[in-house]
């Protein structure tokens, strides 16, 4: 039998994963269907899904947009089994990764510029709704179908597990700072936080070139931070004389903590023109002083990710580099285990689903 099928040619695609039914955000077996593969899908065999922190918010429906039945999981690294008859991008064999958006509208702005994850009409990979009404479902499952365009080819060569975290917390970091032109050798670089993003963020902005500062709230952290990352200097943030003697020496600063904290010592560190860029979504507003910024011509950015070519250009980049996330490999059943750690910043430094292997 052929590996190119026509939507009108097959059923819908039977698939089994773990699911909240409730803002409890407990996970359990779910069965449930996917769209048949249509001419422009791909259908895979998903072998590896990173847990995020923003799949512990949907779970819990902390946004209050959750849709029940929800299987999470939206860094997705799979083997392709299925190909449609206009696919051009992947093979029956290839090995694809899948981050937050599986649609878009493909017509504004935002989408021919290939920005599709800032489209009015972004379709999440989960808890959204599809063009026909129907409700995605993502990667805490054994298998996905996909618009082509919404996947990227990832290298045989690279490892798997630790690769899937790439798929959100590496384009999350990767995007902002090739948008922002922070990417020179020699640039000085903040990053708020060694969590998820903030590690990987450490790695790429190394392999630029660029001269890094950790700025974390625990002084625990010093010596991965330096070490095991290969950041340049360590800040703690809640010691006054330190962001003092730090005060106007960064060209930029990636902000990855989504706790309510205080952004106006963060400003202060920025040289002039220097820019502050939120990846984190505190609950509460933020509270600035406008005449530093005035005085320093100075920015504060936000920055959600990136479209398909920036997702490959990461991906071909971090290859290149031997940049992946530090992780810690589970078992399916150990989910609910994983979010309460999770929610306690107790992983070092994302977890991820063996999910060929335990589903």
């Amino acid at each position: 039998m052929s590996n190119v099928l026509a939507g009108s040619e097959k059923g819908e695609v039977s698939a089994y994963g773990w699911a909240a039914r409730d803002d409890s955000g407990i996970l359990s077996p779910f069965h449930f269907t996917r769209r048949a593969n249509g001419d422009n899908d791909i259908t895979l065999e998903i072998l590896y899904c990173g847990i995020c922190h923003t799949d512990l918010h949907f779970a819990r429906n902390d946004f209050g947009m959750s849709i029940y039945p929800m299987v999470p999981g939206h860094e997705i690294v799979g083997k392709v089994t299925k190909v449609g008859g206009k696919v051009t991008k992947f093979s029956v064999g290839d090995i694809a990764g899948v981050g937050g958006s599986v649609g878009s509208c493909g017509s504004c702005s935002e989408c021919s510029e290939g920005f599709y994850v800032y489209c009015p009409k972004m379709i999440l990979t989960y808890s959204a709704r599809c063009h026909d009404g129907t409700v995605t479902q993502g990667g805490y499952s054994d298998n996905l179908v996909v618009d082509q365009n919404f996947a990227v080819l990832i290298p045989k060569s690279m490892p798997l597990a630790s690769t899937a975290p790439l798929l959100c917390a590496g384009i999350t970091v990767y995007s902002p700072l090739k948008y922002h032109g922070l990417t020179e050798p020699g640039l000085h670089l903040g990053v708020v936080g060694l969590g998820g993003l903030g590690h990987v963020a450490v790695k790429f902005a190394k392999a630029f070139g660029m001269r890094v500062t950790v700025i974390s709230t625990s002084p625990s952290k010093k010596k991965e931070a330096l070490e095991r990352f290969g950041a340049d200097a360590f800040l703690v943030s809640r010691d006054q004389q330190q962001l003092q003697d730090a005060v106007g020496t960064m060209d930029a600063i990636i902000d990855t903590v989504s706790a309510n904290h205080s952004i106006q010592p963060l400003i202060g560190l920025l040289k002039t023109r220097g820019k502050l860029i939120l990846l984190g979504g505190p609950a509460k507003p933020l509270e600035v002083l406008a005449m530093p910024l005035l005085l320093g011509r100075k920015m504060i950015a936000g920055s959600a990710g990136g479209g398909r070519e920036e997702i490959q250009e990461m991906i071909n980049f971090a290859a290149k580099h031997n940049i992946t996330a530090d992780v810690e490999v589970i078992s399916m059943e150990y989910v609910n285990t994983a979010m309460e750690r999770l929610e306690k910043n107790d992983v070092k430094y994302r977890f991820v689903i063996d999910v060929a292997n335990t589903i």
